[in-house]
């Protein structure tokens, strides 16, 4: 079932969105080599919580952790740990909270230091993919329109794999509802989108082939070929000419052009 928001409740979700934000701000402040993914978990509970977040992730169907932390060749639902993550690593941090009873759930791909031109564009047209996607998310679209315009970008234009078994949704009361938002379709196809419905738009975008496997832990999502996964993700309200987007890159991207160990060369 789909679930029309209220003007009011929208505001509310954009708050939780742009909880979500400030705590990736936080993470793009101080990411660098040497740190842990695990640290980077602590960090993230520690900032919801002082701003009266609940966790979304933690505990949903079972997840042990705080946020998915997906390096390299991980493709999302990657376990925080005590690896030390270094120079060349690309890691996505997702992450979800719960504020006065609604989520925010939204991702962003961090690059650590100097990674080969083909990474840099991979991270580059997967992010502009995203706003593709979003263009698209005004009312008499459907999903599939969504979803041809980020395959349009990252497929058919630059040949990269886009993921089929994993998908955008609606978000609201519950992290995940309807309707379902491939990164791939036919334009004119599926649901038709109307005014204040939610999505959580997300381009899992691979550098080779489309073909994912997940590890014995029942949750990490890894590219078949091993080479490397971004992911993106905003949490965007559907309006009458301009999709109306509820988080905020824009104060991540400052903090991480202030990062020396972060690069943000492909922008």
């Amino acid at each position: 079932m789909v679930h029309i928001k209220t003007e009011e409740q929208v505001g509310l979700m954009k708050q939780a969105a742009l909880l979500v934000s400030k705590t990736l701000t936080e993470v793009a402040k101080v990411l660098k080599p040497g740190m842990t993914t695990l640290e980077i978990d602590k960090l993230c509970f520690e900032f919801a919580k002082d701003h009266k977040g609940v966790l979304s992730f933690y505990n949903y169907h079972g997840y042990p952790h705080n946020i998915c932390a997906s390096v390299n060749d991980v493709v999302v639902h990657g376990f925080p740990n005590n690896t030390p993550l270094k120079e060349g690593d690309i890691v996505s941090i997702d992450f979800g909270v719960i504020l006065d009873g609604w989520h925010g759930d939204h991702a962003y791909t961090f690059i650590l230091g100097e990674v080969a031109p083909e990474l840099l564009q991979l991270v580059k047209v997967t992010k502009e993919s995203l706003y593709k996607g979003i263009e698209q998310a005004i009312i008499n679209n459907r999903v599939g329109d969504i979803g041809y315009a980020i395959q349009e970008h990252t497929e058919k234009k630059h040949g990269y794999g886009v993921v089929r078994e994993l998908v955008g949704h609606g978000l609201g009361k519950s992290l995940h509802e309807d309707p379902q938002v491939p990164n791939y379709g036919k334009r004119g196809t599926g649901l038709k989108l109307k005014e204040n419905i939610v999505l959580a738009i997300e381009p899992m975008i691979n550098l080779g082939t489309h073909k994912v496997y997940t590890d014995d832990d029942g949750w990490t999502v890894r590219t078949e070929d091993g080479k490397a996964s971004v992911h993106f993700e905003h949490d965007v309200c559907v309006k009458k000419n301009e999709a109306l987007i509820l988080s905020d890159f824009s104060i991540i991207e400052a903090a991480e052009k202030l990062n020396s160990n972060l690069n943000s060369s492909y922008y």
